[in-house]
C-alpha cells in the first residue's frame, strides 16, 4: 500500500506558495503522492500544476474535481495541460459532488447521476488520450480532437454506489474515497470495482483512500473532535450511506485515531480491505501523526 497526502488549502495571497512548500515537505518525507480537494477556494488543478512545478517531484492527484461545472473535453484539455507541465505526474480524480452543489448553487439539474457520469467519462476518457471523440448522450455531446500535450494520466472516479463502482471499474483507472471504512471497503467496494476491471479485461483498479488521521493518547477526544471537524460530511447523502453501511454514528468513527500501534492496525486493515493509496488527513497532533505515517511509507 502505498501512503500519499492529503494538502491543506492555504489562504491569503500567497496560498500558491504555501501550496507549494506542502509539496516539498511531503516530496522530502517520502509520501508517493499529494492530494487536493475542489470546493470553493483554489481551483485545484490550477493550483497544483503551479504550485507543484516549482516542488520536487511527487504524483498530484484531485480528489475530486466536481464534474457538471466543466465540459468534459474542457476538463480534459485542462487536466493533459497540468499532466505536460508536471512532467507526467498527474491524477485527475473526478466526482459528482453533491446535489445542494449542482443545483443549489450552479443551477445545474442532478437528475440521472449516474447517467451524467458515465456521458462524461465516454468523453473525457479518449479525450484525455489524444483520441478523436465522436459522441451523442442524452446531455453530452461532443465532436472533437484534443491536440494537447500531456494526454494519458490516470483518471479515478469517487465512486461509492454499484453504479458508479461498476462503471469505474470497466472505464477508469480506479476510484477514490472519502469517510468510506475497512468494512465498506472490504465488502463493498474493493470486490466491485475490481470485478469490474476483471470484466473489462483492465488491470487491477487503484483503491486510494482518503481519511481523517491522528495518532494519539486521547482517542475519543480525537473521534470527537472529527466529529466536529468533518460534521458535514455525516448529512452529506452519499457519505451518509457510507458511513452506515460501516456502522458508524459520524465521521469520527472511521477517523483513523489511537496510539501508534493502534494506528498501525488500522492502516493494515485497510490495506487487507484492498486499499493500493491511503491518504492521511491529519486534523490532529500532526507532527506525531505525520511521523508514523512517513515511517509507514518507509516500509
Amino acid at each position: 500500500m502505498r501512503y500519499g497526502y492529503f494538502l491543506t488549502e492555504p489562504r491569503g495571497d500567497d496560498a500558491i506558495g504555501g501550496l507549494r512548500d506542502q509539496i516539498a515537505q511531503a516530496a522530502g518525507m517520502g509520501f508517493s503522492s499529494a492530494w487536493l480537494s475542489h470546493i470553493f477556494g483554489l481551483d485545484a488543478i490550477t493550483a497544483l500544476t503551479a504550485a507543484g512545478v516549482q516542488a520536487p517531484p511527487i504524483e498530484l492527484g484531485t480528489a475530486v474535481v466536481p464534474t457538471y461545472p466543466r465540459h468534459p473535453a474542457a476538463l480534459a484539455q485542462q487536466a493533459m495541460t497540468a499532466n505536460a507541465a508536471l512532467g507526467g505526474r498527474f491524477a485527475l480524480g473526478v466526482g459528482l459532488s453533491h446535489k445542494m452543489v449542482i443545483e443549489d448553487m450552479f443551477g445545474y439539474s442532478f437528475e440521472r447521476p449516474g447517467r451524467h457520469m458515465k456521458e462524461y467519462l465516454d468523453i473525457l476518457i479518449p479525450a484525455s488520450r489524444g483520441e478523436k471523440v465522436a459522441y451523442a448522450g442524452e446531455t453530452l455531446k461532443a465532436d472533437i480532437k484534443l491536440t494537447t500535450p500531456g494526454a494519458g494520466f490516470p483518471v479515478l472516479v469517487a465512486a461509492l454506489g454499484p453504479r458508479l463502482l461498476k462503471l469505474a471499474g470497466t472505464v477508469a483507472d480506479g476510484t477514490v474515497l472519502w469517510m468510506t471504512g475497512p468494512k465498506t471497503i472490504a465488502g463493498h467496494i474493493a470486490p466491485a470495482i475490481t470485478a469490474a476491471a476483471a470484466e473489462a479485461g483492465r488491470p487491477a483498479p487503484r483503491i486510494v483512500c482518503a481519511l481523517p488521521i491522528s495518532v494519539t493518547d486521547d482517542p475519543a477526544g480525537a473521534v470527537a473532535r472529527a466529529n466536529e471537524i468533518f460534521s458535514v460530511y455525516g448529512r452529506l447523502p452519499s457519505y451518509r450511506a457510507m458511513l452506515d453501511r460501516e456502522g458508524a454514528d459520524g465521521p469520527g468513527d472511521v477517523a483513523i485515531v489511537g496510539d501508534e500501534d493502534t494506528v498501525l492496525a488500522k492502516l493494515d486493515e485497510l490495506r487487507r480491505a484492498g486499499v493500493t493509496d491511503f491518504v492521511g488527513s491529519a486534523f490532529a497532533n500532526r507532527d506525531r501523526t505525520l511521523s508514523l505515517l512517513v515511517g509507514a511509507a518507509k516500509g
